[in-house]
């Protein structure tokens, strides 16, 4: 019977094969711009290849191509020019309902010889950021929308990379080397924003439930793992460093899709086709939050409802520069309820938590170039703004209710940013900027943590604050082999005086075409959330206002070995050492394992950390519709808290691995996609329960016994995510159907231990969450 279906179903499926190869080529506009690498300045007459010349090009006077009538499929693209290495954009897909824009950076020669011959750099091998040279990797969007386990998220695409893990499946916080995911740093066209995430802080700090910068709006971008150039501030894991894509400057173009996880509804065109300006936007709406629209919130069992939306508008003048008006913001709204029909297993499931949460970030910005194409400044104005509205209500086993905590927190930062790119010669460039950041606080937290209890005060403040940071970072070309990257960064903020001056540097050895190997050094620091800066203690004073900036030492190597033009090998062992960690004066808590919205401790900077280990990446990249990457890393994280002692860290798996492989079959028009994940984690820590402290409680909290803090830990998990999809190209429309699901083995996790009201005992609490959508995309 199996194979009598598997028979049907071929027979059924060939006719659809062989009208999709019978049909006339179809075929699609390609055009971009070409720019220097380090002065960002547009670049004419670079020649542009397609598929070893079967169409070329070459940029006009501002640095843009245009290449017609492209075949339907993926192709790769060279970009060549006088004393200018050439660049290889290799698996560019084209199809139908769109136009696809390139935006390629060239390396300027050292030695500018026609005798001298230099292996053209693959896209895949470098960042966009030229300063970077170790610990960065650039990700596309289009590998977010295709890799196993992205789901269209940045954060979940690079939990596949080396060094990274999500410490909840349910959840896209990702731990980078051990660290908590609240001290990653997310940017959006070089401006600090708020986790933008739907439902951020709530389940893990740094997290959220899925991004709101939607994938049609976001351009190629860099992540970084450690020690990265001086122009980063205020952060000790990682950054995120996301830009927004400009929209199609000739043609208007669409997208809609319709999903289990919501409706997207894009569009991005020309605002002035002689001006070369334009626009792209993109909103969704929850499917959840569209059903509570309609249907009452007690037959939903609670409502869940997000919303958010993307945009930048682009305008480009003929004397004055570059002017763009950017934004992306969210909003959220949760409000569970209980279920009487079901009997509780856990007291704690009598606790919910409503919440409403907004975030915006709205920034304009003007980039200059001055005559001698070689300086530029780059001056951005933005206002971010983040409001969290969160209830939290006991309801004991009689179904009475007393509230246990009530928080508001706003947060408004104005934000002023300028730099200044120098590229004096092929050899040297420098990159110069500041930004002064001015917050200002709003917050206030009632909480008691026993039934029926008043609430009592935690924190509130309404006062205001200033970031001030500047750099400088320089490039230097030492000769063709030799590439030294150093620079300094310098921060001050004001709520209590803190000053930190940071030394950055990295330098790279290309030993040959196929071995290079590379040292980086940083020190960097970070403020706290705001919240922990106004917690009170007994007599009502603030006793962590004066806490210093949290900072780390980063020291990494990397060896990078190109297999062959289309795979590589790359080792990074690190160490990563921390300090004015703040930890409580004589117990084993540090904010290094913080994952709560909320704190309530007195703090003090005496506690320390290391984290150190070795990521290894085996890639071969996507070339005739075939890639895979294995991953692995070995590490160990730890912390030294107030009493003096080291304990693991909440977030040290001690090892990581992942295989990721996918296949693309052309079938005339149309494209199968098949890609899939599976990843085998070292088993998460906890700390062993104190049940005579437990059983003592009014409540039967759970009590953990802070002397053995994350001393156990679990089996290892294994996780399996796929993603399918079938692509239809069509005279100007294309249709996509997807399926995409994380954990679709159904792996358990452990978050807590729960007191169990049934057999009354202390049990770990480990459910199986599996995140699964099925989408409809048209592009027309």
């Amino acid at each position: 019977m199996r194979r009598l279906e598997i028979i049907i179903f071929i027979l059924f499926l060939l006719p659809v094969v062989v009208v999709a190869q019978s049909r006339p080529q179809l075929t699609q506009t390609v055009h971009g711009m070409v720019k220097d690498k380090v002065s960002g300045e547009p670049l004419p007459a670079i020649s542009i290849y397609l598929d070893n010349k079967q169409l070329d090009t070459s940029t006009d006077e501002h640095g843009q191509f245009v290449l017609h009538e492209v075949p339907i499929g993926r192709h790769t693209v060279r970009a060549s020019g006088a004393g200018y290495e050439t660049a290889v954009i290799k698996e560019v897909l084209v199809g139908t309902g769109r136009e696809l824009n390139l935006e390629i950076a060239l390396h300027e020669k050292y030695i500018a010889l026609e005798s001298v011959v230099v292996t053209p750099k693959i896209n895949k091998e470098q960042s966009l950021n030229p300063m970077a040279l170790v610990g960065a990797q650039m990700f596309s969007v289009e590998e977010a929308n295709r890799f196993a386990g992205g789901m269209d998220d940045p954060a979940r695409l690079v939990s596949s990379y080396a060094g990274v893990a999500t410490p909840h499946v349910s959840n896209n916080g990702i731990s980078i080397r051990g660290n908590a995911p609240s001290l990653l740093q997310w940017r959006v066209e070089g401006i600090e924003i708020p986790n933008p995430n739907h439902f951020a802080d709530i389940d893990v700090l740094g997290g959220g439930l899925l991004s709101a910068l939607s994938s049609n709006v976001l351009g190629n971008s860099d992540f970084f793992i450690g020690a990265f150039p001086a122009e980063y501030n205020n952060s000790i894991s990682g950054v995120f460093d996301m830009q927004l894509r400009n929209g199609n400057s000739q043609r208007h173009q669409h997208t809609f899709q319709l999903g289990v996880l919501g409706i997207d509804l894009a569009s991005e065109g020309p605002i002035s086709r002689e001006n070369n300006s334009s626009y792209i936007i993109n909103y969704r709406y929850s499917t959840t939050g569209l059903i509570g629209k309609f249907q009452d919130k007690e037959d939903m069992g609670g409502l869940l409802a997000y919303q958010d939306l993307n945009f930048k508008f682009n305008f480009p003048t003929s004397k004055i520069g570059t002017f763009s008006l950017w934004g992306v913001g969210f909003m959220d709204e949760a409000d569970p309820i209980l279920d009487e029909d079901e009997e509780r297993k856990y007291l704690d499931d009598g606790i919910l938590s409503a919440a409403k949460q907004k975030s915006g970030s709205l920034g304009l910005s003007h980039r200059y170039f001055f005559d001698n194409k070689k300086t530029s400044v780059n001056t951005t104005l933005a206002a971010i703004h983040q409001g969290n509205e969160i209830e939290e209500e006991f309801y004991n086993l009689d179904e009475e209710r007393s509230p246990k905590s009530e928080l508001y927190a706003n947060t408004t930062n104005l934000v002023f940013n300028s730099v200044l790119n120098h590229k004096f010669n092929a050899k040297h460039s420098n990159k110069t900027g500041i930004t002064f950041t001015n917050i200002r606080y709003d917050m206030n937290l009632d909480f008691t943590p026993i039934f029926e209890q008043p609430l009592e005060n935690l924190l509130s403040s309404t006062e205001s604050a200033n970031l001030i940071s500047g750099y400088t970072n320089s490039l230097f070309n030492i000769n063709d082999v030799l590439t030294l990257s150093t620079g300094l960064n310098a921060q001050y903020f004001s709520l209590n005086g803190n000053v930190t001056i940071e030394p950055r540097a990295s330098f790279k050895w290309q030993l040959n075409p196929k071995n290079s190997v590379a040292i980086a050094y940083g020190l960097h620091s970070r403020m706290e959330k705001p919240d922990v800066y106004f917690v009170k203690d007994e007599d009502a004073n603030l006793p962590n206002r004066n806490l210093d900036l949290m900072k780390s030492h980063h020291l990494m190597l990397s060896y990078v070995y190109s297999i062959s033009g289309n795979m590589s090998l790359k080792i990074e062992p690190y160490y990563q050492a921390l300090f004015d960690v703040p930890v409580t004066d004589d117990g084993s808590y540090s904010i290094l394992n913080r994952k709560d919205f909320y704190i309530s401790e007195s703090l003090v900077n005496k506690g320390k950390g290391r984290n150190y280990g070795i990521d290894l990446t085996f890639s071969r990249y996507l070339t005739r519709g075939l890639y895979y990457m294995m991953t692995a890393s070995l590490f160990d994280s730890k912390y030294l808290a107030g009493d003096e002692r080291w304990y693991n860290t909440r977030y040290n798996r001690n090892w990581i691995t992942n295989a990721l492989v996918g296949k693309e079959w052309m079938f005339g028009r149309d494209m199968l996609s098949v890609n899939l994940k599976a990843s085998i984690l070292g088993g998460k820590r906890y700390t062993p329960v104190d049940e005579a402290a437990t059983f003592a409680h009014p409540d039967k909290e759970v009590q953990y016994d802070e002397t053995r803090m994350y001393s156990k830990q679990f089996s290892p998990m294994f996780i399996g995510d796929f993603s399918l999809s079938y692509k239809m190209n069509r005279k100007k429309v294309a249709h996509e159907f997807a399926i995409k699901s994380i954990n679709a083995t159904g792996a358990k996790e452990y978050l807590e231990h729960k007191y169990n009201i049934i057999t009354r005992t202390i049990e770990p609490y480990e459910p199986s969450t599996s995140i699964f959508n099925v989408s409809y995309r048209i592009e027309f």
